[in-house]
């Protein structure tokens, strides 16, 4: 058992020793590094935005808001359900990402080949980006829309929740 553990041990020494090789896992894994930092300027964004959404709310549920804001609280929650939903892809997709950034770096070192999954974990990361993107650009379609549209689609809001429990 002694021996079997200092084999394993002399072998990954030997195979991660090699500082091209390391460089070289270095220099490939720059495009995910600059993936995560892009998500994570865009889920500052995304948590600016949610953030003002939640206080936009307490002040209508408070009463601290203007006579008509009331009128615009459903297109807020939804606005809001957008706005979490896009973080919280954005989150999972930075979390896939660094572990394919940690299995790009393990399998230049280990006899296994993980590329399957790797990849399979860059396009999970992907599609996880792509419905960030679409639930950030419906928050803000609903955001740029006017006042007067807004009351209107919390009215469509609310006549359909109310369908759905009566």
């Amino acid at each position: 058992m002694i021996d079997i553990t200092a084999n394993l041990a002399s072998d990954l020494i030997t195979r991660t020793s090699e500082t091209a090789r390391v460089q070289q896992m270095v220099q490939l894994s720059l495009a995910p590094v600059f993936l995560l930092a892009a998500i994570g300027a865009v889920l500052n964004v995304m948590n600016v935005r949610l953030i003002w959404i939640v206080d936009r709310v307490n002040a209508i549920e408070s009463g601290t808001a203007e006579d008509r804001a009331e009128e615009e609280l459903a297109a807020l929650r939804r606005r809001q359900k957008f706005a979490s939903l896009a973080i919280n892809f954005s989150s999972v997709a930075a979390l896939i990402i660094c572990l394919v950034i940690a299995l790009m770096f393990i399998s230049a070192f280990i006899r296994p080949a993980i590329g399957t999954l790797v990849a399979i974990c860059w396009v999970g990361a992907m599609v996880l980006v792509i419905g960030s993107l679409i639930f950030f650009m419906r928050e803000t379609q609903i955001a740029t829309a006017s006042a007067k549209e807004r009351r209107a689609l919390s009215r469509a809001i609310e006549s359909q929740l109310e369908e759905r429990e009566g």
